[in-house]
C-alpha cells in the first residue's frame, strides 16, 4: 500500500523537531568548561509574546532581547495558533501524555474563559507594577520544574546506578558501563549534581498540569494557559483557517475528537481562536469534506468572557499590585537576600525576572536558588544566593548569558568581577581567631579579589586554656569586597559560618570585623 502523507504526519514531526530543540537548549544551559555559550538557550523565551508583553509593561520600557515574540505574533496573524498546534514543548508532551492518560472524552467548555481571565490579570498587574508571569507561563513552569526537580532526579538516578555497578561489578563497568556513562556524561547528564530548594512545588505544579489531562484533552492548554489565550485572540485576525467552519451533524470523528474542543457541541460552528491547527479534523473526515485555506472570513462566535468577568479579573490585577505596596513585610530589610552579579535594584529586577530558573539551572557552584518568601510572595521562585551552598566563582559571567529579558545584565568579565553582590562580616563569636585563639586563614586564602579583600590585625588574645597567644584576626577591607560569598562557602566551622554575606551597606572599622584599616 503506497504511503500517502498526512498534516498529522507533518503536525507530529514539526512537534518532535522542537521538542528536540527545546531539550538539547535545555542541556546546553550548563556549565560545560567555557565561560562562554555559544547558543541563544532562551530563545523559546524570547518566543514568548505573553513574557515581552508583560516584562515590558511592568519595566515601562522596550527590550531589544525580546524583539523574537513579534516574530510569533506575526506567525499567528497569518496562520493561526499553530505555535500551539507545531511548537510549543508543552503541548507537545502533553500531546504524548495522552496515550497513557485516556482523557475524558468531550470535556465541558465552561472553563476556557479562565485562560483570558488569567491573561488579564497578568498584564494589568504588570501594568501596575507586579510581575507575575513566573506563575503561569508554560515554559517558565516546565524550564523550572526541569532544572529544580526533573533534572537533578535524572542525573541522580543515572550516576548511582553506575556507581552501583562500579562498585560491585569492576570488571562489567570497564567494558560496559563506563564507556556508556562517558556518552552520557558528554551528552545527555547534567555537568554535576545540583540541588535546589523548591523542587518538590515545582515537580508538583508539573505534575498537576499533567494530571489536568484526565479531566479532557489538552485541559491545560484549552482552559488555563494565558499564553494560548493571548494567541488565541491574535488568531481571530488570522487569513488562515478552516473551510467550512462547522463539523457535520453526528459526525463521530471530527467535533468529538477535536483536542481542543473547539466547535461548539450546538450549533457545530467552528471557535477558530481555540483551534491550534493541529489538521486531525481534515486527515479524520469520511468525506474529505474540510480543509484549511488562506481566506478574507473574519471573526466567529465571541470569545467565551463577559465584561463583568472581565472586569473582575481587572481589578484583581490592580488590588494585587497594591496590596504588596502596602504590606509591611516589604518594608523590613532583608539583609541576607543576595540577588545575582549587577542587580542594583529590586524593583527593576523583579519587573523583568520571569522565574525561569535558566540562571539557576546555569550557575557552577549551586549557588543561585529559588525565593520561597524571602522576598514577599511577589519575588517567589526568583533567585538569590545562598553562600554556604555555593559560592558565586569570580570568573563566570554565565547567569547574564542566559537571562532572557535583562532582568541579570549580561556583564563583561572585568564588569562582572567588580559588581557588588553583598559584603562580608565576621561573627566574633563564631570565628576561630576571635572566639577561641585559634589561627585561621581560610578566607582570606579564598578570597578571589585582588588586593585581597580579607585583611588580618595582630592581636594578642586569651585562648580557652587562658593562655595569652598572638593570632591574625580577620576583617573586611571595606571598598575591595564583592561578596561572591566564597568565604562563607568556605568557612571550616559546622553549620553556620562564622563569616556572612550581607547586602552591601556603609560601615566602619568595627570589632565585628567590618570595616577597614
Amino acid at each position: 500500500m503506497k504511503y500517502r502523507p498526512t498534516w498529522r504526519t507533518a503536525r507530529k514531526l514539526s512537534q518532535f523537531l522542537f521538542l528536540v530543540l527545546f531539550l538539547v537548549l535545555f542541556r546546553k544551559t550548563d556549565y560545560a568548561g567555557s565561560d562562554t555559550l555559544p547558543y541563544a538557550v532562551n530563545i523559546f523565551f524570547r518566543w514568548d509574546p505573553l513574557v515581552a508583553a508583560t516584562v515590558m509593561l511592568s519595566a515601562r520600557k522596550f527590550i531589544l532581547l525580546l524583539f523574537p515574540s513579534l516574530f510569533i505574533i506575526l506567525l499567528t496573524i497569518v496562520f493561526g495558533r499553530v505555535f500551539c498546534g507545531w511548537i510549543c514543548p508543552v503541548g507537545t508532551l502533553l500531546d504524548w501524555l495522552d496515550k497513557g492518560i485516556r482523557p475524558k472524552p468531550r470535556p465541558s467548555i465552561r472553563f476556557r474563559k479562565i485562560k483570558y481571565l488569567l491573561l488579564v490579570l497578568l498584564l494589568v498587574s504588570s501594568l501596575f507594577g507586579l510581575q507575575l508571569i513566573g506563575f503561569l507561563d508554560p515554559f517558565s513552569l516546565l524550564v523550572r520544574g526541569g532544572t529544580f526537580a526533573v533534572d537533578p532526579i535524572f542525573n541522580l538516578i543515572a550516576s548511582g546506578f553506575f556507581n552501583t555497578v562500579y562498585t560491585h561489578a569492576p570488571a562489567l563497568a570497564e567494558h560496559v558501563t563506563e564507556p556508556v556513562y562517558t556518552v552520557l556524561k558528554n551528552g545527555i547528564l547534567p555537568f554535576r549534581q545540583s540541588f535546589y530548594f523548591l523542587s518538590g512545588l515545582s515537580l508538583l505544579i508539573l505534575a498537576a498540569i499533567g494530571a489536568m489531562e484526565k479531566l479532557g484533552k489538552r485541559f491545560w492548554c484549552r482552559n488555563l494557559c494565558p499564553l494560548g489565550a493571548m494567541l488565541a485572540l491574535f488568531s481571530r485576525w488570522s487569513f488562515f483557517r478552516r473551510i467550512p467552519s462547522s463539523s457535520c451533524k453526528n459526525c463521530p470523528q471530527c467535533a468529538p475528537n477535536c483536542r481542543m474542543n473547539a466547535f461548539d457541541p450546538d450549533s457545530g460552528k467552528l471557535h477558530h481562536e481555540e483551534c491550534n491547527m493541529c489538521m486531525d479534523c481534515v486527515d479524520d473526515c469520511l468525506n474529505q469534506s474540510p480543509r484549511f485555506t488562506f481566506t478574507r472570513q473574519r471573526g466567529g462566535p465571541e470569545t467565551d468572557l463577559s465584561r463583568r468577568a472581565f472586569v473582575a479579573s481587572a481589578l484583581a490585577g490592580i488590588a494585587l499590585p497594591l496590596a504588596v505596596k502596602v504590606n509591611a513585610a516589604s518594608r523590613v530589610p532583608r539583609p541576607l537576600l543576595l540577588r545575582p552579579p549587577g542587580v542594583k535594584n529590586e524593583t527593576d529586577f523583579l519587573s523583568r525576572c520571569v522565574r525561569c530558573g535558566e540562571c539557576m539551572k546555569v550557575c557552577i557552584e549551586n549557588a543561585l536558588q529559588p525565593c520561597f518568601f524571602e522576598s514577599g510572595y511577589e519575588g517567589m521562585f526568583s533567585p538569590r544566593l545562598v553562600p554556604r551552598l555555593g559560592y558565586c566563582e569570580f570568573n563566570c559571567t554565565l547567569c547574564g548569558q542566559v537571562c532572557p529579558t535583562g532582568a541579570i545584565p549580561n556583564l563583561s568579565l572585568p564588569e562582572k568581577q567588580k559588581a557588588v553582590i553583598g559584603i562580608a562580616v565576621f561573627d566574633i563569636n563564631r570565628c576561630l581567631p576571635y572566639a577561641n585563639g585559634v589561627p585561621c586563614m581560610v578566607c582570606e586564602e579564598h578570597c578571589p579579589t585582588s588586593p585581597k579583600a580579607i585583611r588580618f590585625r595582630n592581636k594578642t588574645v586569651m585562648n580557652r586554656e587562658g593562655n595569652q597567644v598572638p593570632v591574625k584576626q580577620p576583617y573586611i577591607k571595606e571598598g575591595l569586597c564583592i561578596g561572591c560569598g566564597i568565604c562563607e562557602n568556605k568557612c571550616p566551622l559546622p553549620g553556620a559560618s562564622a563569616v556572612r554575606v550581607i547586602t552591601a551597606s556603609g560601615g566602619g572599622d568595627t570589632e565585628s570585623g567590618y570595616g577597614g584599616e
